[in-house]
């Protein structure tokens, strides 16, 4: 299996978030109050996915706040995990070190996951005099948003607080008690595609979430019966999991580049050694181990635009050798979503490769004529984006020891984080992060089993027919040829992963009514009023077909409005039945074992 066309960028993670931060920063020139006003618009468009540098902004969830960023020391925020690279370089972001850096960030800071430069001086230029403006306190302009778009967000700030407070913004009702205090282990929630509100029915949010320290009183809740251990700590940003044939587990760590494997102790509560696989690598994320079965030569490791893969035998602590490229890259154009995951067909035939798209909904893709759009889908499938975001926000599929270049298997997702074959039907999975800006409670993200050469909507379209208002009339031919997802998520949840469960027997396996069923990890919001996520969630499943109902499972990391002690992201079924959960907030991986 080889080459694919594309070439890639970071995601939303350290120097990606202070290199995202200003990797959008794209167009005009000079430092006249005409330029600030275009570097807001730009930062706008293109950084708010990952960073905020004034309350205007709205967004940087995903990344630290650039605000006040000039002077300060690099990797410096708060609470956030940077990479190695990026914490050791000794940086202090004046004007003169944010030009250099944006000319030529890995040059400058070799290892940065920033590696998408901003070629043109005047771009530079325009996007510093922002940051300068903010800094100085001078910035007045704040240009109007386009029809059709979201509500200026200073005023949705102000409407975001009332709401918080419990007062209507727009005439609704009282927002209440936050989502999070409710939750508890079984509580069912179902959304309905047919029952969304209208878009915009409440402000955009920026509630960004502080990690602290666990709090004293601070415990996990489970059911009855189930029992939660940690079963390793000291991580740096523990991601994806995978369980070798032996009960090993490979654990990435996405911002600090390395692939660990863990020995596990002989009762598996707790991992007795903890060795670094491979490391020096680009943002990684998914693993897999190939060919399936109790002796796999192989271990791919996805990282950020391209898939590589490391000799592999079954006991293995160490890389035997260095790693092989299988593909290159992936897509031809950085920044946005970098995480990429991958699963193997049952058969072994073909390598699936999750992409997220370049931003929120597509602000730079330019359009196309209908016939240039007829030309583009006969070559790329149904919904294909393209521009910058070509083949992004799809699933690639690559055939196993072919040389020639993937193709996309499914398009229109957003951000699928993360991909899953479900054992019992052999069904292709994704777990999917939506779009921003339409309000709390929209659009749902979700699960969903994925159909070749099926299409799921990003950017014109969301959970069926509802169109984006900031797309709309783009692509009329495309009503009715969206999917409807299979499970949805209250809206800015941010799953990341999804896990079926298969342990039949062990020490801790789980209760026989189980078997099957799916566990998705929800990381939890940045973007909604209400906090949201934080959790595992199980997802039930009736003769192996999701009811499209989850019951909260693993509940607990919120300690108040503002602060959270964790942050889970990925999930794997233990060789002794335990359900382990990474936790790159709090840097460990948890144990959740059935022992009544």
């Amino acid at each position: 299996m080889k080459a694919h066309p594309g070439r890639e960028c970071p995601r939303t993670t350290n120097a990606a978030r202070t290199g995202l931060l200003l990797s959008g920063l794209l167009a005009s020139a000079a430092v006249s109050a005409a330029d600030v006003n275009a570097g807001q618009a730009l930062f706008r468009a293109q950084c708010a996915l990952c960073h905020s540098a004034a309350p205007g902004d709205d967004g940087g969830g995903q990344g630290p706040s650039l605000e006040h960023v000039l002077g300060r020391r690099a990797a410096s925020s708060p609470g956030f995990q940077y990479t190695d690279a990026l914490r050791d370089s000794g940086l202090t972001w004046d004007a003169a070190t944010l030009e250099r850096f944006l000319a030529a960030p890995a040059s400058v800071v070799p290892g940065s996951a920033m590696v998408t430069a901003v070629p043109a001086a005047q771009d530079r230029g325009n996007l510093i005099a922002y940051l300068e403006a903010l800094e100085a306190g001078t910035f007045t302009g704040s240009p109007p948003p386009e029809p059709g778009a979201r509500p200026p967000i200073a005023a949705a700030a102000g409407a975001a607080a009332a709401t918080r407070a419990g007062v209507a913004a727009d005439g609704l009702a009282p927002a209440g008690e936050p989502d999070w205090r409710k939750d508890f282990p079984g509580r069912v929630h179902r959304f309905d595609a047919a029952q969304l509100p209208p878009p915009y029915r409440t402000p955009s949010a920026s509630n960004r979430v502080e990690l602290v320290d666990r709090p004293a009183a601070a415990q996990l809740l489970v059911p009855p019966g189930f029992h939660v251990g940690v079963f390793a700590q000291e991580l740096r940003g523990p991601r994806a999991l995978r369980v070798a044939p032996n009960g090993d587990v490979i654990a990435s760590e996405t911002r600090a580049g390395r692939v660990l494997v863990l020995r596990p102790t002989a009762d598996g509560a707790s991992a007795a050694t903890i060795e670094v696989f491979a490391q020096d690598l680009s943002l990684p994320f998914g693993i897999a181990l190939y060919p399936d079965g109790p002796e796999p030569r192989w271990l791919y490791v996805a990282e950020t635009n391209r898939v590589v893969r490391y000799p592999y035998r079954t006991g293995d602590l160490k890389a035997r050798a260095v790693p092989e490229i299988v593909v290159p890259e992936l897509t031809p154009a950085g920044g946005g979503h970098s995480t990429r995951d991958l699963v193997f067909s049952p058969d072994g035939t073909r390598l699936f490769v999750s992409v997220g798209s370049a931003s929120n909904v597509a602000e730079r893709m330019e359009r196309k004529s209908p016939q240039d759009i007829k030309a583009w889908e006969a070559a790329q499938g149904l919904g294909a984006a393209w521009g910058n975001e070509t083949n992004r926000a799809a699933v690639l599929e690559f055939e196993v020891g072919s040389a020639r270049a993937g193709r996309i298997y499914a398009s229109g997702l957003r951000n699928c984080v993360g991909l899953t074959v479900q054992p019992a039907s052999g069904e292709l999975w994704c777990t999917v992060n939506e779009r921003d800006g339409l309000g709390d409670d929209l659009p749902p993200d979700y699960s969903t089993r994925v159909r070749a050469g099926g299409f799921y909507g990003w950017p014109w379209y969301y959970l069926g027919t509802h169109e984006d208002p900031r797309r709309k009339g783009e692509r009329a031919d495309l009503a009715g040829k969206v999917i409807v997802p299979d499970v949805l998520y209250q809206s800015h949840s941010a799953p990341l992963n999804l896990v079926f469960y298969t342990a039949t027997a062990g020490a801790a396996a789980y209760p026989k009514e189980y078997l099957g069923d799916g566990f998705a990890v929800l990381h939890g919001s940045w973007n909604r009023a209400q906090r949201t996520g934080y959790k595992v969630v199980r997802l039930p499943m009736r003769h192996g077909v999701p009811t499209g109902e989850y019951q909260d499972f693993l509940v607990g990391f919120i300690s108040d409005d503002a602060h959270a002690w964790g942050r889970p992201v990925g999930a794997a079924v233990a060789r002794d039945g335990a359900l382990l959960v990474s936790d790159d907030g709090g840097n460990l991986i948890w144990r959740i074992a059935y022992a009544p």
